[in-house]
């Protein structure tokens, strides 16, 4: 299957946002930055940023600085599969700096782009075969804003009265 390549679209903040994502995911760089341009339709101008290509962890990805015409909504997420909960605790603090938190792991970062922040143990306990204790994880998730697996796993454990 051909290479995908994320392209996310920015009113005038590609270059920060490819910045601060390089700053936060291990084995991402700047690739390349191109600017627009001389008699560019406004509001671009000679000399502006028009795309970013970086990498996130060797994952190719590009920063458009297109104009307001567009902006992001929670229709379209990137998840970050974690090996634990230190590090989904690390993504999950970088991300939310300057941004909001949603519910179930999900959050919005300081430009509007949104991200689920997922250790893999959530996907075994709230897929366990025994669908009580599947229940008791999905319930315990459901109430959380960043995932606390240790909490999520006490919850699957716990027996009803």
């Amino acid at each position: 299957m051909p290479q995908q390549i994320p392209c996310l679209w920015f009113d005038g903040d590609a270059e920060a946002a490819a910045r601060h994502y390089t700053s936060i995911f291990p084995n991402s760089s700047i690739r390349d930055i191109t600017r627009y341009g001389p008699d560019m339709p406004p509001p671009m101008k000679e000399g502006d940023v028009m795309t970013v290509d970086f990498t996130l962890d060797g994952q190719p990805w590009t920063a458009l600085n297109g104009g307001p015409q567009f902006r992001f909504n929670e229709s379209v997420s990137f998840q970050i599969m974690c090996a634990d909960q230190e590090e989904a605790d690390h993504y999950w603090t970088r991300l939310t700096d300057g941004g909001e938190e949603s519910m179930c792991g999900w959050l919005k970062d300081r430009f509007g782009v949104s991200w689920q922040v997922v250790p893999v143990e959530l996907l075994t306990l709230v897929n366990d075969p025994d669908p009580g204790r599947a229940q008791r994880a999905t319930q315990a998730m459901l109430q959380m804003r960043r995932i606390d697996v240790d909490a999520i796993r006490r919850a699957a454990d716990s027996v009803p009265a």
